[in-house]
């Protein structure tokens, strides 16, 4: 039990986990044409439910007490192909192009949500 306070919500490890997903997808997409590559993504659900340790959304560092990897390795999962290919990828550029802009806008989000957060806490300090 920690005695700190979060201010800001689960929006901090949000933007952690939606930077990683951006990267994922950004790797699905460059090897859209590699031969045999399978497609990853994040399983959100993994995450909220804490399935890399408890308080997997919370924890940052591997060295805190039911730590986990900070690059949410354990939620990644291969993506189920919509349509065979015959090279065995399981890219699909126009799901992954969507998935990536949809990360990108929730990120988005979380950040503006965050910026929101800093300024109201800003003008509290400066007793506004």
């Amino acid at each position: 039990m920690s005695n700190s306070i979060n201010v800001f919500g689960v929006h901090t490890q949000a933007l952690a986990l939606r930077a990683r997903r951006a990267e994922v997808l950004a790797t699905n997409l460059a090897n859209a044409d590699t031969p045999g590559y399978q497609a990853r993504d994040l399983d959100f659900a993994a995450v909220l439910a804490g399935e890399g340790g408890e308080g997997a959304m919370l924890t940052t560092n591997l060295r805190h007490l039911g730590g986990v990897d900070p690059d949410f390795s354990y939620a990644l999962r291969y993506r189920d192909p919509l349509q065979a290919s015959l090279d065995q990828n399981t890219v699909d550029v126009q799901a992954e192009r969507a998935a990536f802009t949809d990360n990108a806008m929730r990120y988005q989000a979380s950040l503006t949500f965050l910026n929101g957060r800093i300024r109201g806490l800003l003008s509290a300090l400066r007793g506004e």
